[in-house]
């Protein structure tokens, strides 16, 4: 009943960072809400052909989703405890980088996140053919990152821990390019979401091989940790599924996003490298969202480290009891965590490390926000650590962090 309770709540308010794109979304939590009153998911579509050729066009090996999983953190006594920031690929390639690293080295944080694979798909700096011709193919790479051998020698010589963000299904280039991978409308064009944004389709193979060819470049690159978004289908899926042409076969749209998920980490574990996915964050406190196929701790299961985004302007009236969230941060973030932490009892030995993403950002379009600044920030952190964790990654989107931040509240 307090789930049931939470997704009627949602659907009076306002949700997220974009009007358009969480709009979608609230449409399926209204769904989901509906399909719970009758005790009834909704449920993953079945028939089609499976994909079964890389970009490439060479035979793709079926990945190894039989016999016992074995999880194994790479770096479990050499990482740093990570405090970190999200940096663009502008960024990182450009001057605001030494703005970035003097924040990190004036403070406690040590870590930074950088676009690698972007939102709309783009490879963000010149990657080595020869190994991966696939990622040339297409003409996905635009070098805005134009030194990575030197950038990663400067996060190096600071002692930061470096974490490549790839965004994988969410890939307007690559749809465009290979319409065949993505999902087509009933004239052939591919379908776009109301921001223009195009998705691939987890069902193909040839999609996980492309992005972990990306995240084989990015270790060789030097980066400690592989994280992965968007790893879902788009918003409200379930409701156009059928309209849709594109590839699949008898497994739920859960279960193909699981066996991604399994499939990196057995993939990428041996190169020494830590994988991580980032997830809504209330998806620690709803059901598994079978449109977009993002089980909690299905994917948690397959990972080192699992990034909930508990941005208090995420969540809407009626969360954790919070008339605005968004103006409570540290009784918004305590709630997230408590949740989180009940989810993912679930899983014993196989929990993985939480690092939520919080907010360091004014959510001017949340009715009743409140500015964030170092006290809001602050107050984050602290619901964390007095819940027991000790990591955070800190969002801006225009990299433009808040000055005077005690992160270790010492």
């Amino acid at each position: 009943m307090k789930i049931l309770w939470a997704l009627l709540l949602i659907m009076c308010g306002s949700f997220g960072e974009d009007a358009a794109e969480q709009a979608e979304l609230k449409n399926w939590l209204k769904s989901a809400a509906v399909a719970m009153l009758t005790q009834q998911m909704p449920s993953g579509e079945h028939a089609g052909a499976p994909g079964g050729q890389s970009p490439s066009g060479q035979p793709v090996p079926e990945p190894s989703n039989s016999g016992e999983f074995v999880k194994r953190d790479p770096q479990k006594d050499t990482a740093p405890e990570v405090r970190g920031i999200y940096s663009t690929a502008h960024s990182a390639g450009g001057s605001r980088l030494d703005t970035l690293i003097e924040l990190i080295r004036s403070t406690d944080l040590n870590a930074i996140v950088v676009d690698i694979k972007d939102d709309w798909g783009v490879l963000t700096y010149r990657i080595n053919t020869e190994e991966h011709p696939e990622l040339a193919e297409y003409g996905t790479v635009e070098p805005i990152i134009r030194d990575i051998d030197g950038l990663m020698q400067t996060l190096d010589e600071n002692g930061i821990y470096p974490i490549a963000r790839i965004v994988v299904f969410k890939d307007s280039k690559l749809a465009r390019k290979k319409p065949e991978l993505s999902f087509l409308n009933p004239d052939g064009t591919v379908w776009e979401n109301v921001k223009g944004e195009s998705f691939v389709n987890p069902y193909c193979r040839e999609v996980w091989e492309y992005n972990l060819a990306v995240a084989r470049e990015a270790v060789r690159a030097g980066f400690k940790e592989i994280q992965f978004d968007y790893v879902r289908f788009p918003e409200g899926f379930e409701k156009r599924a059928d309209a849709l042409t594109y590839r699949q076969d008898e497994r739920s749209r859960t279960e193909v996003i699981g066996e991604f998920t399994r499939y990196a980490y057995e993939q990428l574990n041996p190169l020494g490298v830590r994988v991580s996915v980032d997830i809504f964050g209330y998806a620690a406190s709803v059901p598994a969202a079978e449109g977009i196929g993002q089980d909690f701790n299905l994917i948690s299961k397959y990972v080192d480290v699992i990034s909930p985004m508990v941005y208090p302007s995420h969540y809407t009236t009626g969360w954790f009891g919070l008339k605005v969230p968004d103006a409570n941060p540290y009784e918004t973030i305590a709630g997230a965590m408590q949740d989180t932490h009940e989810k993912l009892e679930e899983l014993g030995d196989l929990k993985p490390l939480i690092r939520p993403w919080i907010q360091d950002f004014t959510a001017t379009w949340v009715p009743g926000h409140i500015p964030y600044r170092k006290k809001e920030v602050e107050d984050q952190i602290r619901a964390l650590y007095d819940n027991g964790v000790r990591e955070f990654l800190l969002w801006n989107s225009g990299n433009r962090y808040t000055t005077g931040v005690n992160y270790l509240l010492e």
